[in-house]
């Protein structure tokens, strides 16, 4: 049985200090993912190893030692070349079509990054139309770790295509501008105009009305507001927030995704807009948002305080740990209409029973959104062990307006017609987890009976691939005593438009771009090799062949353009850093199936790369658990014949990454060169676990992190010892951060043989500590997977370190609101009741992601002083 947490250890008490610190928002260009690949150092063994007789025996190479300001030295001039080479290319593409005589394949094509020349085609950045930015307020910083943005500016905008407008937030507020594209490449720049406000506090997460874009909407104070750009009016349209500086007493929030939701489902809004308007009596225009409500009452708050002696400040959070109370949640609809004198009047509407009666079992609003023509919204519902999925239209007949009064709401239930209800037109079931994925593309309707759709589905091969579906819709009068499954539709036809083992990249923002016209749907998938990503082309009505788009060799990440005729790729290998390039699709329109890229335009070239910079060696293995495990090897730079090197076995090894990819390995990995520029072999595998092999794969980890990722780690590393002949493996570092941290402890508990030391950076140290939507997603609750949490839990395994001083260096951002420092705090407090040595490196204004420069520089100097004394 697991031991029970003492109070003093519990979230909502435990002393972990900090605050936002203005140092923080230095950005270093480096993210979560950043921050869990770095170095690694060296040692040495007795003279006596040194002699020799027979000329073929291996002897060790040292590295060489350098003093504190020797280490710093290397690490700042390592540290001139990755704002070079990373995070500079253009990014978010929208695609406008010229009309005019430039010719069938003229664009404008609008983007986030640096202003690049044009090349026969137009090129503008959105953020040269940035104002001066300003620090960030708490909403924006938090988001920024939540999405994982390390560069300042405009990290997103809105567009309406029809009026040109853009939308966007830079220096905490809002501004807009429109495209001035009219007379063919000559325009000037677009002039951003501030929308001046009324509100206290940062608007946050803007949008355009997609019917009136003359309207717009935001988030201010956790509530949801509209704003007219033409008249400054704004009008508040939720009131669930009170604006108490007391967590405790105001828990509630409307069209606010929750820590939970952003962090472990990569949804980062709660409100839709509804794509159409209609028509009111006497020229009324009528318009929807769909929004979450959400009451946190229940959630454990956790309490971060600053230990900087002159701030002293305290900051709270909502958090629900494993096994815990989840947020309560509901989907409402806001009504605003606008008469023919532009007076805007509105309506708070609620389903019409709850929402845990009309969705009984549901835990988490996954995705939600509106169909193209607004008959419909709808969302995607998972059940809390998230192995069920139902996909849900709501016709907005559904919801009613939102009154106190009984008598008045009873009457406004008897007026919903008996045949308006739910259709739950998709379901999935796994025994393993499902990943929620952004693909949905639902076809305008052609019978008010049956509704089609594309949808990409894991469950059903192990392999993530895309389904033609045709659901019926349940036209019959529903009693609302009735189970939630009789609104289950049925499936008149499910077409598979891809198979085999390889997967269709669906998660983390990945689209499909269907062109309706020609019957194709286009889509990006690791169809060729799981190491790169690739933009293939499929016909949806008659699938048969897929066609790449891109070229072998690289891995590309694609954007297509809305009338099918461009596409843009942001691509590179492991030799040569990122470029963009822009192709138009040619042949002939019979066959569109077939048309083939030609390079149009260059939007960036690929950078220089350090004088030192030895791209890693890509390599596979037959492991013994029946997969092929692929990994990457840092050459030492100077190996010399018969000499093994000290090694650094760098791993993450976690659900939902890959880190071995014929990709360009930027600013996190051009650190592992500079280890290999010193003398260090560098070892990356990917094992069991990691994402883009297939669910079984990923799946192994299922009920039991911790448990096997290891033996994939140790297996390969032998295997790479065994082939390349230099690696020494009584000097073995493992190293990374977050659950790479995690599976460094776990390293040196399990294989104290075979690692010599271990660098922690921000672990994981007890599973009941960590979050619902990511624990339970692989572990299930606490009390059916008992064994399971005792097990990956490696503060309760601190017995089994060894007794020897400098084989344990633990870092920490103090501020980290992800895997909070009582993780720290508590292994830390084991270690000390166990009598077990370690080395603790805390960074006090940072939080899961190390941003500020110093910090960074410092952890590196840390990391790479504490390996070169102690490997």
């Amino acid at each position: 049985m697991l031991p029970i947490l003492p109070s003093w250890l519990r979230s909502d008490n435990s002393a972990q200090r900090g605050n936002s610190n203005q140092g923080y928002l230095r950005s270093l260009n480096v993210t979560v993912s950043t921050r869990a690949e770095e170095m690694a150092g060296v040692e040495s063994l007795p003279e006596s190893a040194e002699v020799v007789e027979m000329d073929d025996t291996p002897t060790p190479f040292y590295v060489e030692k350098h003093s504190w300001d020797g280490v710093r030295e290397i690490i700042h001039s390592s540290r001139k070349y990755p704002g070079i080479i990373i995070n500079k290319a253009p990014h978010d593409f929208q695609f406008i079509p010229k009309h005019d005589d430039s010719g069938p394949h003229s664009h404008r094509v609008y983007y986030l990054g640096e202003l690049i020349a044009a090349v026969e085609y137009l090129l503008f950045p959105l953020s040269q139309a940035t104002p001066h930015h300003g620090m960030y307020s708490r909403e924006e910083e938090l988001l920024r770790e939540r999405k994982r943005l390390g560069t300042f500016g405009i990290t997103s905008y809105d567009y309406h295509r029809e009026s040109g407008l853009f939308l966007f937030q830079a220096s905490n507020s809002l501004f807009h501008c429109r495209d001035g594209g009219k007379n063919g490449f000559n325009i000037s720049p677009m002039k951003p105009v501030e929308i001046k406000t009324q509100c206290s506090g940062p608007r946050m997460d803007p949008k355009i009305c997609p019917g009136e874009p003359s309207f717009i909407s935001f988030i201010n104070n956790n509530d949801l507001w509209i704003g007219n750009i033409e008249t400054g009016e704004e009008k508040r349209l939720t009131f669930c927030h009170k604006g108490l500086a007391n967590v405790i007493e105001d828990p509630k929030s409307a069209g606010v995704a929750t820590f939970v939701i952003q962090e472990e489902f990569d949804r980062f809004t709660g409100y839709w807009w509804c794509p159409t308007g209609t028509e009111g009596p006497e020229g009324v225009k009528i318009y929807y948002l769909l929004y979450e409500e959400v009451d946190e009452s229940d959630v454990e708050i956790i309490h971060v305080t600053s230990p900087a002696l002159e701030e002293r400040k305290a900051d709270a959070y909502r958090y629900p740990r494993t096994g815990s109370k989840n947020p309560k949640i509901t989907l409402k609809l806001s009504e605003f209409r606008v008469d023919n004198q532009g007076k805007v009047s509105t309506e708070d509407k609620e389903l019409v029973r709850p929402f845990e009666v009309v969705f009984p079992g549901v835990e988490y609003i996954a995705r939600a959104g509106w169909t193209k023509d607004g008959k419909y919204a709808w969302a995607v519902l998972l059940d809390r062990p998230q192995q069920r999925l139902h996909l849900v239209l709501l016709p907005p007949a559904l919801f009613i307006p939102v009154t106190k009064d009984e008598n008045e709401r009873l009457k406004f239930v008897e007026a919903v017609p008996e045949n308006v209800h739910p259709h739950i037109i998709y379901e999935e079931v796994t025994d393993i987890w499902i990943n929620v994925h952004d693909i949905f593309y639902p076809f305008v309707q052609t019978k008010d009976e049956e509704i089609s759709f594309i949808w990409a589905n894991e469950s059903q091969t192990g392999f993530c691939h895309l389904y033609r579906i045709t659901s019926v819709l349940n036209q019959g009068c529903y009693r609302w005593g009735q189970q939630y499954n009789d609104f289950k539709c049925p499936i008149k036809e499910e077409i598979a438009l891809t198979c085999g083992e390889w997967e269709v990249l669906a998660r983390h923002g990945s689209r499909i771009w269907v062109n309706e016209a020609t019957k194709l749907v286009y889509f990006q998938a690791t169809k060729d090799t799981p190491l790169e990503h690739h933009l293939y082309v499929v016909d949806y009505e008659v699938p048969g062949e897929i066609v790449r788009l891109t070229k072998p060799g690289y891995s590309h990440s694609c954007s297509v353009s809305q009338n099918f005729d461009m596409f843009i790729s942001h691509y590179s290998n492991v030799s040569i850093p990122p470029c963009v390039h822009v192709y138009k699709l040619v042949g002939s329109d019979e066959d569109p199936l077939r048309k083939e890229p030609e390079f149009w335009a260059s939007m960036m070239e690929a950078g220089g790369c350090p004088p030192d910079y030895v791209p890693p060696e890509i390599f596979d293995f037959p492991s013994r658990c029946g997969f092929k495990l692929y990994g990457m090897l840092y050459k030492p730079h100077n190996m010399q014949p018969g000499r093994r090197h000290p090694t650094v076995l760098f791993v993450y090894g976690g659900p939902q990454v890959q880190l071995v990819n014929n990709s360009f390995k930027g600013i996190k990995y051009l650190r592992l060169n500079t280890l290999a520029s010193l003398g260090y072999a560098v070892v990356v595998i990917d094992g069991r676990g990691s994402c883009q092999r297939g669910l079984l794969f990923e799946g192994a980890l299922k009920n039991k992190m911790g448990q096997v990722e290891i033996e994939d780690q140790v297996e390969g590393l032998q295997w790479v010892a065994e082939k390349y002949g230099f690696i020494d493996l009584n000097r073995v570092a493992i190293h990374g951060w977050s659950y790479g941290g995690f599976l460094s402890l776990m390293g040196l508990i399990h294989k104290p043989k075979v690692f010599k030391v271990a660098v922690a950076g921000a672990p994981v140290t007890v599973w009941m500590a960590y979050d619902t939507g990511y624990t339970e997603r692989y572990m299930d609750v606490p009390e059916s997977n008992h064994q399971g949490y005792e097990a990956g839990s490696v503060a309760l395994h601190v017995d089994k370190l060894p007794n020897e001083p400098n084989r344990l260096l633990i870092l920490h951002g103090f501020l980290d609101e992800n895997v909070h420092f009582f993780h720290t705090n508590f292994l830390v407090s084991q270690l000390i009741r166990a009598g077990k040595p370690y080395q603790l490196q805390i960074y006090p204004n940072e939080r899961h992601s190390i941003r500020c420069p110093e910090s960074g520089e410092h952890y590196e100097i840390m990391l790479l002083h504490f390996l070169q004394e102690y490997l």
